[in-house]
């Protein structure tokens, strides 16, 4: 099972990502992010948390204009990329 972190305000996306079988991780701090398939944030600033800046291998999906419904289809894309 792919664990997904999410970031803790889009809590609509995260239950989204539950009911399609993932594992979400709520991301709080930059350590959060540790150990997931890939990163679902707002958008809202270009440097979540310090995200962009470590080496976290996951990718990171910017939820800022996309429904929970297309949130989960771009996560689908890059895990399936990814395995």
């Amino acid at each position: 099972m792919s664990r997904i972190g999410v970031e803790e305000s889009l809590t609509n996306i995260q239950e989204a990502l539950r009911e399609k079988g993932f594992d979400v991780v709520e991301i709080k701090q930059e350590a959060d992010a540790k150990n997931v398939d890939c990163c679902v944030v707002t958008g809202l600033e270009s440097n979540v948390m310090g995200i962009s800046d470590t080496s976290l291998k996951a990718s990171i999906i910017e939820a800022n204009g996309l429904t929970a419904d297309e949130v989960c289809r771009e996560v689908e894309n890059k895990v399936n990329t990814i395995q």
